[in-house]
């Protein structure tokens, strides 16, 4: 359940602009207590520094310089959360409520298939999945893959996920939810191409569920 034991590309994106606000903070952290520790081993060492310079130096200009490389950095490594908006991407379908996950295969051959509290995907191949509740808010997470992203009712939110090796991948609703919200967990089963086919080919036909998602792309 580590974030920072990624095994997807949003994983390792969000993991990266940690270690980079983590160094980037303890490089901060140092420089300001070495001016106080100068400040008691040389004392008045800043007396003729006009206070404007502290102002405008410590105020504007060393905020600026460090934050603005930062929100670039953010910027360019978030692109890489949000779907590609690619039509060959595979749809699957999240539903949440007290207290199970559905997942909704619409591209399964032979039409739609579902599975519940397990999610199938194909290992190195992305996944858009479309999220939504029938009750109350939870939050679909699964940090070794992807950040976290709200479950709302009446509204469909959008994450891709993709896992870069085969594996099992645990998730859970982030978002508390009741008094059952520990036990609403579930597993994301990435598979090899022809195990993956031959998993979702076993699994039962979807019936129709009218809290699923409906007209995303």
């Amino acid at each position: 359940m580590s974030t920072l034991d990624t095994a997807g590309p949003a994983a390792a994106s969000i993991a990266s602009l940690w270690w980079v606000m983590l160094i980037g903070a303890t490089l901060i952290f140092t420089f300001v207590m070495s001016l106080l520790a100068l400040t008691f081993f040389r004392p008045g060492i800043g007396r003729g520094t006009p206070v404007a310079w502290w102002l405008v130096g410590g105020g504007l200009a060393f905020p600026a310089v460090v934050l603005t490389p930062l929100l670039i950095y953010a910027l360019w490594s978030g692109e890489r959360l949000f779907p590609t908006g690619d039509p060959a991407v595979a749809q699957v379908d999240v539903v949440a409520r007290q207290w199970e996950w559905t997942f909704t295969y619409r591209n399964a051959t032979g039409g739609a298939v579902r599975s519940s509290n397990t999610l199938h995907i194909q290992a190195g191949q992305p996944v858009q999945l479309n999220i939504t509740s029938t009750d109350v808010i939870h939050a679909f997470w699964v940090p070794r893959l992807a950040g976290k992203i709200d479950a709302i009712p009446g509204h469909v939110t959008v994450l891709q996920l993709k896992a870069d090796t085969p594996g099992v991948y645990r998730g859970l609703c982030a978002e508390f939810c009741g008094v059952a919200h520990l036990e609403m967990q579930f597993a994301v089963e990435a598979h090899e191409a022809g195990a993956f086919d031959a998993v979702i080919g076993g699994l039962p036909p979807a019936t129709p569920d009218v809290n699923a998602p409906r007209g995303r792309p």
